[in-house]
């Protein structure tokens, strides 16, 4: 009997058999039943029947093991049918397969099950323990998951080695005996690598086997394959290039719905704007039946943007007339570079008309046609700021929050608004060059901002908030991390929305998809990519970064006057940030340092250092110049000011130690942090400590965190 054809997206066990033999891997021998078979009389075969989305076969009595004779497969097959049938499946035909005689370890499971899925993060696969008890061996031993662009076959090998399937296949364990090898293994993972670009070729998004076994040659066999086929996905056309210039550096600004009245939105917008100090005629009110208004020249509408175009222009306006007037912008090709739509209402969930869905039509339109467009923020975009040209578009006004001054090399995005403000305003020592709330992405999204930074060579630490990647975000958001971290620079997430409730919040917040967590984990961890496990932790992540944006893992030394912080820090050092060790050279040059400060008798010789609070800044400049010149990449000192000996109340005398402390560092490509544990009365002194561009924290904990934050542990 002929095969019908597939009527679905589902793909059926000959078709996956097809594309592994393909890829390399080594199905069983089959054929379709009726037709002419390979199969000696009485040779054992396996019969399976295939219909239109039946995942599990055997569930359904539509797997036997059988002697090969014509006449009882097809009764068998027949009764398969019968059953598919019922349960409302469409039959496909009846599939004859080589029974494969499995390798054995006694009282081990010794079958795998592989998943290649088309995701998000692109083609990810998960390998782990397989066969019909598949889900509870998982629990016991939970199945590896790699992202095929950030890992290779090789860096598989090595986890599947330390994986109990791993350990089990190559007799690893006490008292078992090798099933197959290493180089068996590494063939069948670049089998695998194989299969997923020839998946991808033919329009695939997922691909199961289960289960997998090992012949008596030690190969990996695939017994079975299930797949699906994805539906057309539009390309996504990005905005056009140069929107970066034109939000960091505008030469002319426009602003749309300025009232009269001083609390309104735009009228806030606009007054945070004159301070930016932008040549006469270059920040513009678009206002109908006037000239001038609130002493800036006026244009009276979109139109009119035409002729004389900005490169931002800001609509505080409601969603159905912002949208008019970006239809306006699009239809005459030209008006302005960059669109912000301050208001929501267009694509989220108070768009009861269908305005967001009308928007992207029109933008896609347009750029598939190749005409122009401009690159749109938000909607709900509550802002960005842009320090050391004083450009501030947030509706906050000044008397509620002070935007950064100066600039530097940091850049902070956020999905959210109200974030960006509030660590702006706690970090306000920080080196930012430019901070941006996204909004809700109907434009311009995370992976394009990133893109445009990655070109930019002010900018070299980023930080992220992130409450869900939209279709795509996640693949290219690791792409680019990966991109970043090799040029040197520094892409720091945080995650938002990690438990049932958090998640529940994010999607009522933006609508952020959720995803495969886990798997957004071990991508961005594959991809050099860290996540801060607290916003706690991403303050002081972006603290370390702001100073040091190419700040590197390494060993870390805590010089200290309070016993307590050099025990937390004992407690909390580890990973890519270990405790740096004093070599016997170098404890015998502090030995006599303690002497020369008349501190031997009270400081033992050894890392995390406590000086006590004897010590005085002349000892803690020559002990830290000691540490930085040995094997630690960080430094962090605890400064406890309740002593006199410090004698820390002189500013000039306080500004001058964190100099010091930093010109020790920098030209040995070390990093300095500061800690001042004390409270409100020492505010002052945090904030003189830091202009010296060093990072300088509240808490012990709070320094190291930061460190653990910019860890990335593979997965």
């Amino acid at each position: 009997m002929t095969p019908v054809a597939e009527r679905s997206g589902f793909v059926h066990e000959q078709a996956c058999y097809d594309l592994l033999a393909r890829a390399g891997l080594k199905p069983p021998r089959h054929g379709w039943l009726g037709e002419a078979l390979a199969f000696a009389p009485g040779e054992a075969v396996v019969l399976k029947g295939l219909a239109e989305e039946l995942w599990h076969k055997s569930e359904l009595g539509a797997v036997r093991f059988l002697a090969f004779e014509p006449t009882a497969l097809a009764s068998a097959a027949a009764e398969m049918r019968t059953r598919a049938e019922a349960e409302g499946h469409a039959w496909i035909g009846t599939l004859v397969c080589e029974r494969i005689r499995m390798a054995r370890a006694e009282g081990l499971p010794t079958e795998a099950f592989a998943g290649l899925t088309r995701g998000e993060g692109g083609w990810t696969l998960v390998i782990g323990l397989g066969g019909l008890q598949a889900d509870a061996l998982g629990k016991l031993a939970p199945p590896l998951r790699w992202p095929l662009a950030f890992v290779t076959p090789e860096v598989a090998l090595a986890d599947l080695e330390a994986h109990l399937l791993g350990q089990v296949w190559l007799g690893t364990l006490r008292g078992a005996q090798a099933l197959t090898t290493r180089a068996q293994l590494r063939t069948f993972l670049a089998g695998l690598w194989e299969a997923a670009a020839l998946a991808e070729a033919e329009g695939l998004e997922l691909l199961e086997l289960n289960p997998i076994a090992l012949d008596p040659a030690g190969d990996p066999r695939p017994l079975d394959g299930v797949g699906r086929r994805s539906g057309p996905k539009p390309d996504r056309i990005p905005p056009p290039p140069g929107f970066l210039e034109a939000l960091t550096a505008p030469r002319r600004i426009a602003v749309m719905g300025v009232s009269s009245k001083p609390d309104g939105v735009g009228r806030i917008i606009l007054e945070n704007l004159r301070l930016a100090g932008l040549p006469e005629g270059d920040l513009i009110i678009v206002r109908p039946h006037e000239t001038r208004f609130l002493d800036l020249p006026c244009l009276p509408d979109a139109v009119a943007l035409g002729a004389q175009p900005v490169d931002l222009l800001v609509l505080a306006l409601p969603a159905s007339a912002a949208l008019e007037v970006v239809e306006t912008l699009i239809a005459q090709g030209e008006g302005a570079r960059v669109v912000a739509l301050v208001a929501g209402g267009l694509g989220d969930g108070a768009d009861t008309e269908g305005l967001g869905e009308r928007l992207r039509a029109c933008l896609a339109a347009a750029r598939s046609e190749g005409r122009w467009t401009p690159a749109l923020l938000g909607p709900n975009f509550l802002g960005h700021v842009v320090p050391i040209r004083r450009i501030n578009t947030t509706f906050i006004p000044e008397d509620k929050w002070t935007p950064p001054q100066g600039g530097g090399s940091l850049a902070l995005l956020s999905q959210s608004g109200a974030f960006l403000l509030s660590r702006l305003s706690v970090g306000a020592s920080l080196p930012l060059g430019l901070g941006v709330a996204l909004g809700n992405q109907l434009d311009l999204r995370l992976p394009d901002l990133l893109e445009a930074l990655e070109l930019d060579p002010m900018i070299r630490s980023v930080g992220a908030y992130v409450e869900g990647f939209g279709a795509g975000d996640l693949e290219a958001t690791a792409r680019i991390g990966a991109r970043l971290r090799t040029a040197g620079k520094t892409l720091l997430l945080y995650r938002a929305g990690r438990t049932e409730a958090g998640l529940a919040a994010a999607a009522s917040h933006t609508g952020a998809l959720a995803g495969d967590r886990e798997l957004e984990a071990a991508l961005l961890s594959r991809a050099g990519i860290p996540v801060a496990p607290s916003i706690a932790a991403f303050d002081a992540g972006l603290a370390w970064l702001g100073a040091f944006p190419a700040l590197a893992p390494g060993p870390v030394a805590v010089l200290t006057n309070a016993g307590f912080e050099s025990v937390a820090a004992g407690d909390l050092m580890g990973g890519a940030f270990p405790p740096a060790t004093l070599w016997g050279h170098e404890t015998a040059k502090l030995q006599t340092l303690l002497t020369t400060h008349g501190l031997d008798q009270l400081v033992a010789p050894h890392l995390p250092l406590d000086i006590t609070p004897m010590a005085d800044l002349a000892a803690y400049q020559a002990i830290a110049r000691l540490l930085l010149e040995g094997e630690a990449a960080v430094l962090i000192v605890g400064l406890v000011p309740f002593t006199r000996r410090l004698a820390l109340e002189d500013p000039l005398r306080a500004e001058a130690f964190a100099q010091a402390l930093r010109a020790a560092a920098e030209p040995r490509g070390k990093a300095v942090g500061l800690v001042v544990d004390a409270g409100s009365a020492y505010a002052g002194l945090r904030q003189t400590l830091a202009k010296a561009g060093l990072p300088v924290f509240a808490r012990m904990e709070a320094a190291l965190e930061g460190l653990k934050a910019l860890d990335v542990k593979p997965r």
